[in-house]
């Protein structure tokens, strides 16, 4: 089948980027032709060997087709961003327009027989507006989700063209429910279909121990990841033998905030900024537990990640780290339960001493058991990962693609009624 992809920002292929780079990787290995419309900031360089240039259309920020930073779907990104509910009226209309111009040359360009978008926002209803007879599937991330709590205002201008998607992706169940309450989707065509790890740069290596306990935390360098809540729990127990590093980037303030903050542990934290998937693996390979103390997530690839390279878990019990991990009792993860959050993403000011002391004794915990045994379990790691590979999870979404395939009523580009 011909597929075109459609995301709206992936600039630096974390986050999303990293999914649909995965999804484009399986669906050209199982024979489909792909082309991907995406947009990027302006001095983006698509990665060698990931589709042809000439099957690709990209819309450029930062003075290029547009004169301002790319929005990004959260509020706070790892890269130079516009917040989508702080944007005006003529800058949303720009945004909307090129966004049009760009994907019409596509399906001109393209005549693909299935649309497959990232993030159920604006340039999905875009698309399904463009191309309301061609079958779509599209993916959400969580992000988009808070967005409509985020901007009411686009959310009611564009629900309507969202609810007419074919069949819509979540990453657990917890979501589907989300998104079913938030767009109004039909049930039996949101499907859950997990994210994956990518097994080339994340597996298993024995562990070495010096003495010295290697923490790791990856992603976004900003409090509603918990990383400020991290450093203040470590510096509780400065006196244990550990070591954290931190891969990722942020805004400039966020990440100073965060900067500031690991500077009080002086040596006992290194930054290393943001990591390509092979580094970040070599990372987590000598690494013995990585800890992701977030306050909001969809699914978080990282912890299969980290899983796949053998480290101990330490991760917030949120609804869909509790999907993979809950029901596990392995001392290889703990999960840390949360009070109720004083918005989507920001704990009560006044639960945050509890908070540290908590994280504090359960890093403790973790720290101790790496010190009695450096290599833990890795035949019940290989057992939680196994399902995750990106073979697997593309052969669900493959199965997706079919289902939109074979919609009643179905006109293929050429013209050609396949309705049954």
């Amino acid at each position: 089948m011909r597929i075109l992809h459609i995301i709206s920002q992936a600039p630096d292929f974390t986050g999303s980027g990293k999914y649909i780079q995965q999804v484009l990787v399986q669906s050209a290995k199982t024979g489909h032709d792909n082309f991907l419309v995406a947009g990027v900031q302006g001095n983006f360089i698509l990665p060698a060997g990931l589709i042809e240039d000439n099957h690709c259309i990209f819309i450029r920020f930062d003075g290029k087709d547009l004169d301002f930073p790319i929005p990004g779907m959260s509020d706070v990104m790892p890269y130079e961003s516009r917040v989508f509910s702080h944007m005006g009226s003529r800058d949303l209309a720009a945004y909307h327009q090129v966004f049009e111009t760009k994907i019409r040359q596509a399906l001109e360009r393209f005549r693909p027989d299935i649309i497959h978008t990232h993030h159920l926002w604006i340039v999905s209803a875009i698309i399904r507006r463009l191309a309301p007879r061609i079958p779509m599937v599209t993916s959400c991330h969580g992000t988009c989700l808070r967005q409509h709590v985020l901007c009411p205002e686009i959310s009611k201008r564009v629900t309507a063209d969202l609810k007419q998607i074919d069949h819509v992706i979540a990453l657990s169940q917890t979501q589907k429910q989300e998104i079913i309450k938030t767009i109004g989707t039909d049930p039996t065509r949101t499907h859950v279909v997990s994210g994956g790890y990518n097994d080339a740069c994340f597996f298993h290596t024995p562990k070495t121990f010096d003495g010295v306990v290697e923490l790791v935390y990856a992603g976004k360098l900003s409090a509603a990841k918990g990383v400020p809540w991290l450093l203040s729990s470590l510096a509780k127990i400065r006196h244990l033998p550990f070591r954290l590093h931190l891969a990722g980037n942020s805004s400039d303030r966020e990440k100073a905030r965060c900067l500031e903050s690991a500077g009080a542990l002086k040596e006992k934290v290194v930054y290393h900024g943001p990591l390509s998937h092979d580094d970040l693996g070599k990372l987590l390979r000598t690494a013995h537990v990585f800890v992701l103390p977030s306050f909001y997530e969809g699914l978080p690839l990282v912890l299969m990640e980290a899983l796949a390279c053998g480290c101990r878990l330490v991760a917030t019990a949120l609804p869909g780290v509790k999907e993979l991990l809950e029901h596990d009792d392995n001392p290889m993860i703990r999960l840390l339960d949360l009070p109720p959050l004083e918005t989507i993403d920001t704990p009560y000011k006044s639960d945050m001493p509890q908070l540290a002391n908590r994280l504090a004794s359960v890093l403790a915990q973790t720290i101790q058991d790496v010190q009695a045994h450096p290599d833990p379990d890795w035949d019940y790691a290989c057992t939680k990962i196994f399902p995750y590979t990106w073979e697997k999870i593309f052969s669900k979404i493959d199965r997706v693609y079919q289902q939109a395939a074979n919609r009643t009523g179905y006109i293929r580009p050429d013209g050609d009624d396949v309705s049954g």
